[in-house]
């Protein structure tokens, strides 16, 4: 029998999230890893906060949206809200309800950033790091370092001359177009005036030079594990300095894991 294609609404709906996920789904495990880390942070998450005012968006359920922004690349804060709004899975892992109204992709931003200033990020890494599960997995004889650039938000119209000797621009306004046509440009003489700490780099000949900075990621070649990571100004030594930072740490964290908590990434 032909099954009918009209849609059965209902006045009221009884959907149990936890029912819709498959028992073997990977997600529940990590969902479990990352609650045991949170619950070992909850007195720096009271640090962050006043006993007053209106409440903000959960420290928890922030961590887990920016667990899921990682493990499926979504690009923005704003396409994340997106696909929390109808993607179930992704909200069962962050903890909102089926009827729990998604936050403002704004708001969503300042709450993180609070986070990110109070350190909450790296200590975050730590305590999962210091799991169970996961320290099981790690292993300090096999390690790797390796950086990649990342471009910073900023036009490269906007490296200038530090003392304000810059040729005129090819048009009005603060954005105009340039010409650097026989003008030498480099780190000691010019700055970018919209991001004063990125610096114009490659990495390799036959490239084009970009404002950036560099990103630094240390592996756990055994499982393929991202132990550490860190953003560091780009300059012609960063990769081999942060390199034998990020080893050291690395390889003293895993070793006492039960203190990592008390250990500060050579980056902070």
């Amino acid at each position: 029998m032909r099954g009918s294609d009209e849609r059965s609404g209902s006045l009221f709906s009884y959907v149990d999230l936890e029912a819709r996920i498959r028992s073997d789904h990977p997600l529940r495990t990590i969902r479990q890893i990352a609650n045991a880390a949170l619950n070992d942070l909850s007195r720096d998450f009271d640090k962050l906060y006043t006993a007053f005012g209106r409440p903000s968006i959960a420290p928890e359920k922030l961590l887990r949206a920016m667990l899921l922004q990682a493990f499926y690349g979504i690009r923005s804060e704003r396409q994340l809200m997106e696909r929390l709004e109808f993607d179930l899975l992704l909200r069962w892992f962050v903890g909102l309800g089926v009827d729990d109204p998604v936050w403002d992709h704004s708001t969503f931003s300042k709450n993180r950033d609070r986070l990110l200033e109070g350190e909450i990020a790296a200590k975050f890494l730590n305590a999962l790091m210091g799991q169970h599960q996961v320290k099981r997995l790690l292993s300090s004889e096999h390690f790797s370092v390796d950086g990649t650039l990342i471009e910073a938000w900023a036009s490269i119209k906007s490296f200038r001359r530090k003392d304000g000797g810059d040729q005129d621009s090819d048009g009005p306004g603060r954005n105009a177009e340039r010409s650097f046509h026989n003008e030498k440009r480099c780190n000691e003489t010019h700055q970018s005036t919209t991001d004063p700490e990125a610096r114009l780099y490659k990495k390799g000949g036959g490239q084009p030079a970009k404002l950036c900075y560099i990103g630094h990621a240390l592996m756990e070649n055994r499982n393929g594990l991202a132990v550490l990571g860190g953003v560091s100004r780009a300059t012609g030594t960063a990769e081999r300095d942060q390199a034998l930072a990020l080893i050291d740490w690395g390889l003293s964290g895993i070793s006492c894991a039960g203190e990592r908590l008390n250990i500060t990434p050579p980056w902070l």
